[in-house]
């Protein structure tokens, strides 16, 4: 097996086992948060990667933070979205959006009638979040009534639904990084009592009813999930992480969804990893994303520790990132000063190999 080999992914056969991973890069429309004739472009010129995963996508209103993010909760994002599908399907690519809600690391400046952002409990991230008056600690978020968590259900649902009339090829629900469905899954950050909390199996019960919620508007060949069990950096953390991740692994299995997304340092010491065990557990296409190289990612893939691996910044300053590594050709550096900036420099105007 060889990274650019084609591959099976859910019910799509995929060009190569390069995957762009999701990158939030504030290029959408402030006001509306639907994207822009520039999205269009940057996705179409990164199309020839097997599989392109959207930039985190907000599934509701309430899940706000930086200007320029995208969503995809009304019929207005849906048109929006079209042109982006559109541009990739005729380059030849393959294109899922990433579905999202930020939970306690929203803020309530841009959240409407400046509502509290919401929470599995009242624990607020550390670390800041830029406001309109500069960067604020994060708020102490506002804990779900247990009869208000269906309705975020529902923004998944209906994100998915979204999705699908946008034409894009499926759907990654986005279980990492801090974020609301991750916020439920750990221990640190979920402290209920109910059966939303307490045990993995309740812990993990929002996210599989976002999966389950997906499925039925997609198909189970239209969906992927995405995890990050080493992500400590705004105070997530599990008392046990194998297991938390095991039971997801074997949930997820059992739902037969196309892939699992997993974000493991490529420099993890081998005992501290969980690719192994997860990819035991889970049959579908495995994804790998952690900073690889050239080298890194040849060489996961022809030792079978994964089915495609996902890169990101590389993928922000290298349009043409296949060609490149196929060709072993010298590598665009990011301009980190640009990344979330907004406008078109630094997102659509990096040379290609043939410019």
């Amino acid at each position: 097996m060889s990274l650019f080999q084609p591959g099976r992914l859910g019910s799509l056969d995929l060009a190569n086992r390069v995957v762009m991973a999701p990158l939030g890069r504030a290029r959408s429309d402030v006001e509306n948060r639907q994207p822009l004739p520039r999205t269009v472009t940057y996705y179409r010129q990164r199309a020839s990667a097997g599989l392109i995963i959207s930039e985190a996508t907000h599934v509701a209103p309430e899940s706000v933070s930086r200007p320029g993010g995208s969503a995809i909760h009304d019929a207005a994002h849906v048109q929006a979205w079209q042109p982006v599908t559109e541009a990739v399907h005729t380059a030849g690519g393959r294109i899922f959006q990433q579905l999202f809600h930020l939970g306690r690391k929203a803020h309530q400046s841009r959240v409407p009638d400046n509502a509290l952002p919401v929470a599995p409990s009242a624990i607020a991230a550390r670390g800041e979040v830029p406001t309109p008056e500069g960067p604020q600690p994060f708020p102490v978020p506002r804990a779900l009534q247990r009869e208000e968590i269906a309705q975020r259900v529902d923004d998944f649902r209906r994100a998915a639904r979204h999705a699908g009339q946008a034409g894009f090829d499926g759907v990654e629900i986005h279980a990492a990084n801090g974020y609301l469905i991750d916020q439920f899954l750990r221990s640190a950050s979920n402290q209920r009592e109910d059966d939303y909390g307490g045990s993995v199996e309740n812990r993990a019960r929002f996210l599989l009813e976002i999966v389950d919620a997906a499925v039925e508007e997609l198909g189970t060949g239209r969906v992927g999930v995405r995890v990050s069990p080493h992500f400590t950096g705004d105070g997530s953390g599990d008392r046990d992480p194998a297991a938390l991740y095991a039971y997801v692994a074997d949930q997820l299995q059992a739902r037969g969804i196309a892939y699992l997304h997993l974000i493991e340092p490529d420099s993890l010491p081998e005992p501290q990893r969980l690719a192994p065990d997860l990819r035991q557990r889970f049959k579908g296409a495995l994804i790998l994303a952690g900073e690889f190289d050239r080298a890194g990612a040849l060489r996961a893939i022809e030792q079978g520790r994964a089915d495609f691996i996902a890169f990101g910044r590389l993928f922000i300053a290298n349009p043409d990132l296949v060609e490149r590594l196929q060709r072993q050709a010298p590598l665009n550096a990011p301009d980190e000063a640009s990344f979330y900036v907004g406008g078109e420099a630094g997102y659509i105007d990096y040379p290609f190999l043939s410019a």
